[in-house]
C-alpha cells in the first residue's frame, strides 16, 4: 500500500485529501494529513468573522468530520528529507519522530510577512486564522465598552482608534468590515459619536487592491474616505511601541488596535528545512502538472500546490508567470492534485493546471463591495451580494453552507451580535479571583452524605 503524506490541511491539502478519499480503491493507498490545527480555515470569511456577520466556528471546516478514511496527525512538520523519504514531525503531545512516505504532497501554506518594526510583535494582530479574527472583533467591542465610561480626551480617543497595515485584499476587506461594525455600534453607545472614531489604513504603495484596476482601486479609496476612514498611501509604519503609531509621513497617534495584513511570506518549513528545490522567493519549484521540480527534472513522488508553491500560470500566456496565492487557485489546485496522484498511481498521465480567473470580488463592509472581471466592474450593493453568493457556494460541504446562510438570514431581522467574549482568553480568571477565600486551608466540615 502506498503511503501518501500531505503536509498542511489548508485549502489545497484538504481538497487533495478529500478527493483522494472519494476515488482511492480499498488497499490502494493510505492518506495521512499533518497539521497543527484540526480544521481548515476558510480565509475569505475572516473579515466577516471580524465584523460578527459569521460565527467564528462556521469559517472553520473540521478535518475529522469530513476526512473519514484519512489518518490525521495534530502536529507540525519541522523538516523534510526527500533523499530519505521521511519528514520530521513535532506532535502536539509527545516527542518528535520521523514518518516515512512514498508520495509527498506539500501544501503547508504561507505565513504572515513581517518586518523588524518596533512594537509590531508586541502589539499587532495578524489576519490569517479564526482566532485572530475573533480577537480583533473582541478588542474593538471591549474598547467601545471602556470608551463609553471615559470623558472625551486622549484615553477615549486611543480606545476608538484602529490601524490596519496592508492594502491587499485581506487588509482592505478586514478594514472595511471592521469600520462597518464600528459605525453600526454607535447606535448602541449614545455616549460616543462618529467624529471620535479614527480608522487608519496604511499602505506602502501608491494604491490599494493591486488585483483590481487603477480606477476601481481609486474608487475604493474614495469610498473609505467618505465613510470617515483615513487612507495613507505611499506610507510605511515606522514604530508601534506601546500602541503609539509613527508613520513615515510624519503622522503620530495612539491606537488601541493594530492589525498587520502586509502580505505573505514563504513558509519557513519549505525554504529552510527541506532538500526540495525552491526559487528566489523561497517557494517550491513546481511544474504545470503540480509535480515538484523542473520540466526537465521532476522529482519522483513529490507534489505541491497552494501558497508555498510557484505554480506556472498557463492562462497568463507570458513566460515566467505564476498563479497568485489566493483561495480560487488553491482550491482548484488541491482538486487537481488528487486527480493527478490517482492518475500516476494507475499509470496514466497527469494533467496541467490551467485556470482562467473568474474575476476578483471583495467586501468593503455590510452592503458594500467591489467586483471586477476584465473591463466589467460592479460596485456597491450588487458586488456585495456577488461576494456573499460566490463564497457561500465556494466554502466546502453543505453543512457549512447551510450554517453560514442561517446566520445571514437571522441577521436580517435581528442584526449582528455585539457581545465581546474577550474574557474567554483568560477562562480561569474569575474562578481564581472569586473563589473560596479559605482555599488552601484544610476544611473541617463533614462531607455531605
Amino acid at each position: 500500500m502506498q503511503e501518501i503524506l500531505i503536509v498542511g490541511g489548508g485549502y489545497a491539502g484538504f481538497y487533495a485529501a478529500w478527493g483522494l478519499e472519494k476515488k482511492l480503491r480499498r488497499g490502494e493507498a493510505r492518506v495521512t494529513v499533518v497539521d497543527p490545527r484540526p480544521y481548515m480555515t476558510y480565509q475569505p470569511f475572516l473579515p466577516e468573522v471580524v465584523a460578527g456577520s459569521i460565527e467564528a466556528r462556521h469559517a472553520a471546516v473540521s478535518l475529522r468530520r469530513h476526512l473519514h478514511r484519512t489518518r490525521l496527525i495534530a502536529g507540525t512538520v519541522t523538516g523534510i528529507s526527500h533523499h530519505d523519504r521521511t519528514v520530521t514531525i513535532r506532535p502536539d503531545s509527545g516527542p518528535e519522530h520521523e514518518l516515512s512516505y512514498d508520495i509527498l504532497v506539500v501544501t503547508a501554506g504561507a505565513v504572515t510577512r513581517t518586518f523588524a518594526i518596533p512594537g509590531v510583535d508586541e502589539e499587532a494582530f495578524g489576519l490569517k486564522h479564526v482566532e485572530e479574527a475573533v480577537a480583533i472583533r473582541d478588542r474593538l467591542l471591549t474598547s467601545f465598552d471602556r470608551a463609553a465610561t471615559l470623558p472625551p480626551g486622549p484615553d477615549r480617543r486611543r480606545l476608538l482608534t484602529v490601524t490596519f497595515v496592508g492594502g491587499g485584499f485581506s487588509g482592505v476587506e478586514g478594514f472595511g468590515e471592521l469600520l462597518s461594525l464600528a459605525t453600526a455600534l454607535l447606535r448602541h453607545y449614545p455616549e460616543l459619536s462618529a467624529d471620535e472614531l479614527r480608522f487608519h489604513l496604511v499602505e506602502a504603495r501608491d494604491r490599494i487592491l493591486p488585483e483590481v484596476g487603477d480606477g476601481p482601486g481609486a474608487w475604493v479609496v474614495r469610498t473609505l474616505r467618505e465613510r470617515g476612514a483615513e487612507v495613507h498611501l505611499n506610507t510605511q509604519l515606522v514604530s508601534a511601541k506601546n500602541g503609539h503609531v509613527v508613520l513615515s509621513n510624519g503622522e503620530e497617534f495612539d491606537s488601541c488596535l493594530l492589525v498587520w495584513a502586509a502580505g505573505n511570506a514563504a513558509n519557513p518549513i519549505v525554504h529552510n528545512h527541506t532538500d526540495l528545490p525552491v526559487d528566489e522567493r523561497g517557494l517550491l519549484t513546481v511544474r504545470a502538472d503540480l509535480r515538484v521540480g523542473t520540466e526537465e527534472a521532476p522529482l519522483e513522488g513529490v507534489w505541491a500546490a497552494g501558497d508555498d508553491a510557484a505554480v506556472p500560470d498557463l492562462a497568463a500566456h507570458r513566460p515566467g508567470a505564476h498563479t497568485v496565492p489566493n483561495a480560487q487557485h488553491a482550491v482548484r489546485q488541491g482538486k487537481l492534485l488528487a486527480k493527478n496522484i490517482l492518475a500516476t498511481l494507475r499509470g496514466r498521465a497527469a494533467a496541467d493546471y490551467v485556470h482562467h480567473s473568474l474575476g476578483v470580488v471583495a467586501t468593503l463592509g455590510l452592503g458594500r463591495g467591489i467586483f471586477q472581471y476584465r473591463r466589467l466592474v460592479v460596485k456597491g450593493f450588487p458586488a456585495w451580494l456577488m461576494h456573499r453568493g460566490y463564497h457561500v457556494l465556494a466554502i466546502p460541504t453543505w453543512e457549512r453552507k447551510v450554517r453560514v446562510l442561517a446566520v445571514w438570514i437571522t441577521a436580517v431581522p435581528f442584526g449582528r451580535d455585539i457581545v465581546s467574549l474577550a474574557s474567554v482568553q483568560q477562562p480561569r480568571e474569575a474562578f481564581v479571583a472569586h473563589g473560596d477565600p479559605r482555599r488552601g486551608e484544610q476544611s473541617t466540615d463533614a462531607p455531605a452524605r
